[in-house]
């Protein structure tokens, strides 16, 4: 069994991130979210390792996030207006 590693929002690390082509901006981000849940939760963030998915169909992008215990999150976005959500 895979412990979780937990997100240390002092000291940020890139443990788990080394992969992605954004890896200091994946890392300050997850340290924000850690910093958040600590200030409005008292409650440390865990992150496990996760596997991510990234592709183009027509004129959509797709992103997926794939976390360890079943979790998954995705964006979809327009190429041709990326400021507008689908």
């Amino acid at each position: 069994m895979e412990i979780s590693y937990i997100v240390d929002f002092k000291n940020v690390s890139t443990i788990g991130l080394e992969s992605s082509p954004v890896v200091e901006a994946l890392a300050g981000l997850r340290a924000n979210e850690a910093h958040y849940f600590m200030n409005k939760y008292k409650r440390e963030f865990a992150a496990k390792p996760l596997e991510t998915s990234r592709f183009q169909v027509e004129n959509i992008k797709f992103a997926y996030v794939f976390y360890e215990d079943g979790l998954e999150v995705n964006v979809m976005y327009t190429v041709d207006d990326p400021k507008k959500r689908l």
